[in-house]
């Protein structure tokens, strides 16, 4: 095993990783393109690199606040009975809003660490 394959996913001088930055940007342009469902990927990977390789705390703060966002609808729809047959059509265009929201703030905050270096 080579040092450059143990090697951290964050390079040394970025604060938040990559995958983080481009999930919190897909995130809401699946929930926009009726795609909620398969959104759950985007925020399950800005959460957990958030929280596992994200040094600042209002990026963990911000992910957490998105994650948050989408599992209500996401509950919701799993726990309603005669929900419709997608997340996408289901969802209440208050939650869309809501996630986009929650999304923007994560990209504002990781902006935000990122200058403040």
């Amino acid at each position: 095993m080579s040092a450059a394959s143990s090697a951290p996913l964050a390079h040394p001088g970025r604060r938040t990783p990559r995958p983080v930055t481009v999930s919190a940007w897909a995130a809401p342009v699946m929930v926009v393109g009726q795609f909620a469902l398969i959104a759950v990927v985007p925020v399950t990977i800005a959460l957990v690199g958030s929280l596992l390789r994200a040094r600042d705390r209002a990026v963990r703060r911000a992910a957490a606040a998105l994650a948050v966002a989408y599992a209500i609808p996401l509950t919701v729809w799993l726990a309603r009975p005669d929900g419709a047959p997608s997340l996408s059509k289901d969802i209440h265009p208050a939650f869309v809003g809501v996630i986009v929201a929650a999304s923007a703030v994560l990209i504002v905050t990781i902006r935000r660490t990122r200058s403040s270096k």
